[in-house]
């Protein structure tokens, strides 16, 4: 193992400061809140089906909470958490797409063709229409639906939008990121659109209010016009704090005090999301909801390092198989729980939330096959164990082969260069490219290097296309097994086979000239017919709008300068 130097730092210096210590996490960030038994008051039955409020934020870093030792304030969250149920042995996917997906099916991607990347805006590509979504499960339990904020499962063709797979109204973006003001969306050089809608319509309207306080007022819009004795069910998926780096001035100047730029505003954008959390808690019992309601809190996938986020004391980022990448944020919270005020080590993956909403809706399973969720309700309300043991991260045949991967380093029964990783008990394998793998310590030090790619690295060797560690003996997955145990690698990459077998075909299609914003007056929207079949990929090049001046993609320039960053990056990996 090689290290090498560090500009202010070195990774030496931060092991022998204790920052990648067994005790990092001190049990007082995690542990449970210390009260008397008796000030609990039981949490009443369940006398009606409860209002679900499911909260998900967007590239959220595992450390950039307040009760995981942050020092971004997140009182809200941190209330919340601490009065109901932290889950901190919750897991999601490494990208937008996927967790999405997982959350809203309750399967994982191998089982519905998105196992490659994301669906990108020219995409003639969505969620499979064969699916029964959430949603529309808890429609059938007599559920009222919305949706607020993110799609980004889709849109090519109007059957795939959110008001066509189970929400009853929809307010926000289909692509993946957009401006937090502006809402327009680059997805290349003069590629750019807007993208706000309402419902089926585009919201020219709301253009200039921040994302985050406007999606926070639709839900209390919603709840205000609702009737607290009919169940209801939001899903509130914010932008925040997905890149571009915008927050209102005056979340930004708590954090003048941080050297880092990106990490101060990033900071501020945290904030501002947990204020917006605290004003629909606050909705949510001023107009009779709260006491016979669950609020459930997830990130999406791990923070993005180079634009704020800290994933700390986890290895990697967004993007990768590495803890950093796949161990997220999440807490339920509701005066229906059992046993409140604690800390769960249950293993719970974003898949399980499908089956334990539509379990606690008093809703029919028994008509959905192929769950790879499960109820894990008992788990988080009675402390009871979780029927989870294990988690196939994904298998990616498109990713990038690793180089030194092959068919004989896999026993001769998987071909270790494809991407692939698989949690079972104690055990995480990954093969393939698992992605950028370094520690990456908060940047909030004023002499501190302002960007992450100036952190050296601390590599294992180059010829590497296997790698195991028991998660939790080692969490932060220093020390790789494989070697030692090559028996437990020949039986996770038997459960890979055996995942690999009920894969269906990746759902990858090359982008389609016709769905250039310009064909749709400017904005991002369905571009095919409902005649067209699911695979039309049918078009023809863009024209420039007569009635519309071209709009200036203002994140471009940004987004390629990173792109290019990032394969450079990996192509001078050690």
């Amino acid at each position: 193992m090689a290290v090498y130097a560090l500009t202010g730092f070195s990774l030496v210096s931060l092991l022998s400061f204790g920052y990648l210590s067994w005790d990092w996490m001190k049990p007082s960030l995690v542990a449970d809140v210390a009260t008397d038994p008796m000030e609990k008051p039981l949490p009443p039955t369940f006398t009606r089906p409860p209002h679900i409020i499911f909260i998900l934020t967007d590239d959220q870093g595992y450390h950039d909470v307040g009760y995981h030792g942050s020092d971004i304030q997140t009182p809200t969250l941190d209330r919340l958490a601490a009065e109901g149920v932290k889950l901190e042995n919750y897991y999601i996917q490494p990208i937008c797409t996927p967790s999405r997906s997982q959350l809203i099916t309750g399967r994982y991607q191998i089982h519905t063709g998105l196992q490659h990347s994301i669906i990108r805006p020219r995409q003639p590509n969505c969620l499979p229409l064969d699916q029964v979504t959430l949603p529309q499960k808890l429609q059938e339990a007599g559920y009222s639906t919305h949706m607020v904020g993110k799609w980004h499962l889709g849109f090519y063709k109007k059957e795939c939008l959110p008001t066509r797979r189970g929400f009853d109204t929809f307010l926000g973006s289909l692509t993946g990121n957009v401006d937090y003001y502006t809402y327009d969306n680059c997805d290349g050089p003069g590629v750019c659109g807007y993208d706000l809608h309402e419902g089926e319509d585009v919201a020219w309207d709301q253009s200039g209010k921040y994302s985050t306080f406007l999606y926070a007022q639709r839900v209390s819009k919603i709840l205000a016009s609702h009737s607290p004795k009919e169940p209801i069910f939001i899903y509130v998926a914010f932008q925040a704090v997905h890149t571009p780096l915008q927050s209102p001035k005056e979340y930004i100047y708590r954090y003048r005090s941080m050297g880092n730029v990106a990490r101060r505003k990033y900071a501020a954008m945290v904030t501002c999301m947990d204020e917006a959390v605290k004003n629909i808690t606050w909705a949510l019992k001023k107009y009779g909801y709260y006491d016979n309601s669950v609020i459930v809190f997830s990130t999406d996938n791990g923070g993005q390092t180079f634009s704020g986020g800290s994933n700390w004391p986890l290895r990697g980022r967004k993007g990768t198989y590495w803890e950093g990448g796949v161990r997220g944020i999440g807490f339920v919270h509701s005066p229906l729980i059992k046993r409140r005020r604690r800390t769960s080590w249950a293993l719970v993956h974003i898949t399980d939330w499908y089956p334990t909403l539509v379990s606690l809706a008093r809703g029919n399973l028994s008509n959905v096959q192929g769950l790879d969720g499960y109820d894990v309700w008992p788990a988080i309300s009675e402390g009871k164990e979780s029927p989870r043991t294990e988690i196939l991260h994904n298998i990616d045949p498109l990713y990038n082969h690793a180089k030194y991967g092959s068919l004989e380093d896999g026993f001769g029964i998987w071909n270790t260069a494809v991407q692939a990783s698989i949690r079972v008990g104690e055990w995480k394998l990954l093969t393939g490219d698992p992605g950028y793998s370094d520690w990456i310590p908060p940047q909030t030090l004023t002499n501190f290097p302002g960007s992450w790619w100036n952190l050296e690295r601390l590599t294992d060797g180059p010829r590497k296309s296997v790698w195991l560690f028991n998660i939790t003996a080692d969490p932060y997955e220093r020390y790789d097994l494989s070697e030692q145990r090559p028996d437990v690698v020949r039986t996770l990459l038997m459960r890979l086979v055996h995942y690999n077998r009920t894969a269906i075909p990746v759902r990858y299609p090359a982008e389609n000239p016709r769905a250039h914003p310009d064909f749709n007056g400017g904005a991002w929207g369905p571009w095919a017919s409902e005649e067209d079949g699911e695979d039309w990929e049918g078009g023809r090049e863009p024209l420039k709008s007569r009635n519309k001046k071209k709009k200036k993609c203002k994140i471009c320039k940004l987004r390629s300068f990173f792109r290019k960053l990032n394969t450079r990056l990996m192509s001078n990996r050690i």
